[in-house]
């Protein structure tokens, strides 16, 4: 007859649920927010770069670009 399996302590840890949820999928949605804020300050910032030019051309000013760029 074969010999019944004995389990170690490591194998009676491995029955029991993991008690904290997944990180992993923690950190790729931390990972999106991250680049999602990032995108939406640089789209901020050059939206009002663009309409302080605009204003600058529709109050009939000359040479409103901004300089060095």
């Amino acid at each position: 007859m074969s010999e019944p399996s004995r389990k170690t302590p490591r194998d009676e840890d491995n029955d029991q649920p993991d008690d904290q949820p997944p990180r992993r999928g923690a950190l790729a949605a931390l990972i999106v927010l991250a680049v999602l804020v990032a995108g939406g300050l640089w789209l901020s910032r050059t939206l009002h770069q663009t309409g302080r030019i605009q204003d600058c051309v529709m109050a009939g000013r000359n040479n409103c670009a901004p300089v060095g760029k």
